[in-house]
């Protein structure tokens, strides 16, 4: 078997768990003496997350640069711009040779939402430096990135607490 200088891997699917994987390749990346990067294109600076509270106690580079939830949106354009800055963010780190590991959390909402052209989220991961392993996360992958990817899991829900009425918990979901 061949190693590759780098690997894109895509957490997709409608079940929870996506961004926590993602996080715990984050913070195995992390003990290897990577330097790692998270670009967030969803949450809102509100969040306090605990997966934050770890990475800045960790000392990596994160960027919370949407505006929260879209159906929250009290003016769409505006987080469509928040998401395109985002991208803008994201692939400059892409290119820049400065990571080992990039985490690009809910990525895949820049697309579906019409931000970012699916091209560009390709080239840009496509061309990014030769030794940046990144991590994509969020629901309904575009076909040209899961193709693009090396390794894609689908996240499936079987059954969620949320269903029966109970509401997230710190530290479990976030």
């Amino acid at each position: 078997m061949a190693r590759a200088e780098s690997v894109v891997l895509v957490n997709t699917g409608l079940g929870k768990g996506k961004s926590s994987a993602a996080f715990g390749v984050m913070a195995r990346g992390w003990a290897r003496g990577w330097r790692v990067g998270v670009v967030q294109f969803v949450k809102g600076g509100k969040w306090k997350t605990g997966e934050r509270k770890l990475a800045d106690h960790l000392g990596i580079e994160w960027h919370t640069l949407g505006d929260g939830f879209t159906w929250e949106s009290t003016d769409l354009d505006e987080t469509a711009a928040k998401g395109r800055h985002a991208w803008e963010v994201a692939r400059a780190m892409l290119a820049s040779g400065d990571y080992e590991l990039l985490v690009l959390d809910e990525l895949t909402y820049a697309a579906k939402y019409g931000w970012v052209e699916v091209a560009d989220i390709v080239a840009g991961i496509t061309a990014r430096a030769p030794k940046t392993n990144v991590v994509v996360t969020g629901r309904d992958a575009p076909e040209e990135l899961v193709e693009a990817a090396d390794t894609v899991t689908e996240m499936r829900k079987v059954k969620h607490a949320y269903d029966r009425g109970i509401k997230a918990i710190k530290g479990i979901e976030f």
